[in-house]
């Protein structure tokens, strides 16, 4: 026969959603998300095209133009680990990387801080706040506490 310890109400656990929430936070991440995605999707395509506008602003930053198609196709596989629900995860922390190295270059290049340095950043925020809200293991590994 087993027992169990009794419990001492002293709990770290946060209560689980009810469905409700869970349903809407889903929602609420996949909106996010999408709209995230559709912004580095036509980032990821011009680069792979590259237009003139795209050759004229990665020459002010110093790439070469041959570069330009490699780093759309770079964004594009990220992206496409980021929509695929088994590698989402992977996909986020390789677009994380992909915005750091925007920023670096922003920095190096001397762009101003707010608009155009820390842009990437804020779309890093939406890339993990999407999948923050759409994805139930994310949410355990970064739970966010209540009082």
């Amino acid at each position: 026969m087993t027992s169990t310890p009794p419990s001492t109400g002293t709990s770290n656990a946060a209560p689980a959603p009810t469905g409700e929430t869970t349903k809407k936070a889903r929602v609420a991440g996949l909106v996010v998300s999408a709209l995230v995605v559709l912004f580095l999707l036509f980032d990821s395509l011009i680069h792979i095209a590259n237009t003139q506008m795209v050759r004229e602003a990665m020459a002010e930053l110093g790439f070469a133009e041959n570069l330009n198609r490699v780093i759309g196709v770079v964004l594009l596989v990220c992206l496409i680990l980021y929509l695929v629900p088994a590698t989402s995860i992977l996909g986020a922390v390789l677009l994380t990387g992909y915005l750091g190295g925007a920023v670096a270059t922003n920095m190096l290049t001397e762009q101003p801080i707010i608009s155009t340095t820390l842009f990437p950043i804020y779309v890093g925020i939406f890339v993990w706040g999407g999948l923050f809200l759409r994805d139930a293991r994310v949410r355990s590994i970064v739970p966010v506490r209540r009082a």
